[in-house]
């Protein structure tokens, strides 16, 4: 794919992947799990990409985290935080009113 399209690509799926991530963790998930969940949905990110981004999330306060080590390896679950799910509802929303405004465009240019 041309660099160009593929770096605009890039930036345009970024921030869904905070979007995605916040809704899939309003249920607790590890980050290889969340990872594949994502994966599964059509969200392709790469571990060197997700795993600063909890870190992120977790230091704004969208995300809280907890360590499970009930089982031989220990996990670091992650939780969307009441913060967060408001921030996922806002996105949301604004996701909607962009794909709405997208379409507006595309029926003014077939008239």
């Amino acid at each position: 794919m041309d660099e160009v399209v593929e770096s605009h690509l890039q930036e345009l799926r970024r921030g869904t992947i905070v979007l995605a991530s916040l809704e899939i963790l309003r249920r607790p998930g590890y980050g290889y799990r969340l990872l594949e969940t994502l994966d599964a949905a059509g969200f392709a990110v790469d571990a060197n990409t997700l795993y600063p981004l909890l870190r992120r999330l977790e230091k704004q306060q969208l995300l809280t985290s907890e360590w499970n080590t009930d089982e031989a390896r220990p996990r670091k679950y992650y939780t969307t935080s009441a913060e967060g799910a408001r921030l996922a509802e806002a996105l949301r929303a604004d996701w909607a009113r962009l794909g709405d405004a997208i379409d507006g465009l595309d029926n003014q240019v077939k008239e």
